[in-house]
């Protein structure tokens, strides 16, 4: 946490905020200071105006350090249960993720659909029939990678994911990926990789090149979906080109 957050969350607790401007005195910053300091002694400048932490700020944040220290099945019970945001409402279950919890390629989605959203499990139907075709192109069977979308409960129409709703899960992705230590990530969709990238770029801008995700310096690869595959066929070259794309840095090593 850096000293401006540390100081605004003090300040709204009601803690004093003392400077230390000598090896054995400390002295409150600003105006007190002037009465306190000693002869050639530093005066630290005026307190800075006092900003109330936002109440559910501080929840989020005691919320994702939660989450940060999970293991595996505390992790998946946490998402069972979660009722962080509207989705909880709506969704038959929550779809957690699937695959190898050691893996070395892990490939995160979107947001479950309906039939997702009915097994339980990320990338079923036709679209998980074309990315077990996509990833057997390129040497890797579906049991020995881990599939995990941004989101983990469906939302009703499969709309687009809200922000808020994209927020919420963020800790739970950042734990999987955390936890599994993949050497490369394939990110499928483009909301995923806005999501991940922080950008708003279109994913044509966003494939074709190396990404870095940057808890863990993990290279990442953008590619198009395959439920826009099935609708775009003509994209699929293009798709071909990220999966090799991918092989290689992979092949490489993972280096950025």
């Amino acid at each position: 946490m850096d000293d401006r957050r540390r100081i605004q969350y003090l300040q709204a607790m009601g803690i004093p905020v003392w400077v230390r401007r000598h090896p054995t005195r400390e002295i409150p910053a600003g105006a007190a200071a002037k009465e306190l300091a000693g002869p050639g002694e530093e005066v630290a400048a005026a307190d800075p105006p006092a900003v109330q932490a936002d109440p559910a700020e501080l929840r989020s944040m005691d919320r994702a350090e939660e989450i940060a220290r999970l293991d595996w099945d505390a992790l998946r019970a946490h998402v069972a249960g979660c009722t962080a945001c509207d989705l909880h409402k709506s969704r038959t279950q929550t779809v957690f993720g699937v695959g190898n919890e050691h893996a070395e390629w892990m490939v995160i989605g979107e947001a479950p659909g309906v039939d997702e959203d009915r097994k339980g499990e990320p990338f079923v139907g036709r679209a998980g029939q074309l990315l077990n075709a996509m990833l057997a192109a390129i040497g890797l069977r579906r049991e020995e990678v881990y599939i995990a979308n941004v989101l983990k409960s469906r939302p009703p129409n499969n709309r687009d994911p809200r922000p808020d709703e994209i927020a919420a899960c963020e800790p739970y992705l950042q734990r999987q990926i955390a936890l599994i230590k993949p050497r490369i990530i394939l990110v499928v969709g483009r909301i995923a990789a806005q999501s991940l990238l922080r950008t708003d770029q279109s994913i044509g801008k966003l494939r074709g090149r190396k990404h870095v995700y940057p808890q863990g310096n993990i290279p990442m690869v953008v590619t198009y979906h395959p439920a826009y595959l099935l609708r775009n066929p003509s994209a699929k070259r293009s798709a071909w080109e990220d999966l090799k794309l991918a092989r290689g840095i992979f092949m490489e090593g993972g280096t950025p």
